[in-house]
């Protein structure tokens, strides 16, 4: 099964070690969502941009662990999508952005900088 992630799951990010034993698929830029920053890690929803994301092939166990790190609390919801890998697995953001900043270049990596 695949997974695509935005935010601190990538490739040297905070949340990376979460991904060791994921296979790196390739990059994807995902048009139909909007990125907001929610401090240490990012919130996707469907919406007007596009966001940077990287997709991996990952094991019935990871998928299990993201479940309980992305669900804990009812923030994410998993959502299968197209990707030109294949389907994958995204985590969508459940809650309001009224107020939240947007990350307008759709990368969670140039945040500072939008």
């Amino acid at each position: 099964m695949r997974i695509i992630v935005y935010g601190s799951l990538r490739r040297k990010q905070g949340n990376s070690h979460w991904m060791t034993n994921a296979q790196w698929l390739g990059d994807h830029l995902l048009e139909g969502y909007e990125l907001y920053d929610l401090g240490h890690y990012p919130a996707a929803v469907v919406g007007e941009g596009a966001i940077f994301c990287e997709v991996y092939r990952v094991s019935s166990a990871i998928l299990a662990e993201l479940d309980a790190l992305k669900r804990d609390g009812g923030e994410y919801k998993r959502e299968l999508i197209a990707t030109p890998y294949g389907s994958a697995w995204i985590y969508l953001y459940q809650q309001p952005v009224t107020g939240l900043s947007r990350i307008t270049s759709g990368d969670w990596l140039k945040r500072h900088n939008d």
